[in-house]
């Protein structure tokens, strides 16, 4: 009996190791996002010059204006998706793509809302997303881009998860969470695209159109990963939405 005792101790001892481990993890991974945020919006709120008008750069348009909006917004499910799976995966290269992605687009929305700021606009449009997108682009278009022209705002934007499938998500067993993470991720980005490109081939000031550069490339590369990663798991792709 002691001896069954002894086991049911450090068993319980093990678990409540396991757990103390785990929520220190959730705790780092919380702080990481927060410095990520910070860090973007003193970049952007500091570097000053590209984008108040300052050695000879325009004033923000629409186009600069709206893409800082909704991208914010966009990469905030992303953000949320990657924090689910890291809370859920035992996939260690799951885990590690899922915490690039979230300090990655924290650190961009840092720096979206901190420009937001400075131009004394607000955090998000009340009027709808990727209206900004019906803009021609003809007076500071920088490109040869504009297929990804919209006619007016929308409801919501595409690549976005239901809030049926993030709960989904939330409460699918971790392989099984490894794969919808994976698909839901890779149509986020896909639904992204459009207007990553479209932003870096008409935003006015020259730090909108290099961040929607670089965040098209990032992404591209990343959608390359999701795909095999998201193959070599069983899973396929979904329709873009």
């Amino acid at each position: 009996m002691q001896a069954e005792a002894d086991i049911e101790t450090e068993s319980g001892t093990e678990h409540g190791f396991k757990a103390q481990v785990r929520r220190q993890g959730v705790a780092l991974l919380v702080l990481g996002a927060l410095g990520a945020i910070l860090l973007g919006f003193a970049i952007g709120t500091l570097v000053r010059l590209p984008l108040d008008g300052g050695s000879g750069e325009p004033d923000p348009t629409a186009v600069d204006v709206g893409f800082a909006q909704d991208m914010s917004a966009h990469h905030a499910q992303a953000v949320e998706m990657a924090g689910i799976a890291l809370l859920r995966s035992t996939d260690n290269d799951v885990r590690r793509l899922a915490y690039d992605i979230m300090t990655t687009q924290q650190n961009q929305v840092g720096r979206m809302q901190g420009w937001l700021q400075l131009w004394n606009k607000p955090t998000q449009s009340v009027e709808g997303f990727m209206g900004w997108m019906s803009e021609t682009g003809s007076e500071h278009g920088h490109g040869h881009g504009g297929g990804h022209q919209m006619s007016g705002s929308m409801a919501s934007m595409p690549g976005m998860a239901t809030q049926e499938e993030l709960a989904a998500m939330r409460q699918a067993p971790a392989p099984e969470a490894d794969v919808m993470f994976l698909r839901l991720m890779l149509r986020h980005h896909q639904g992204g695209m459009p207007m990553m490109e479209y932003a870096a081939d008409h935003a006015a000031t020259t730090a909108v159109r290099t961040l929607a550069a670089s965040m098209a490339e990032t992404q591209q590369a990343e959608s390359r990963l999701l795909t095999t990663m998201l193959t070599a798991r069983g899973g396929a792709p979904l329709p873009l939405n």
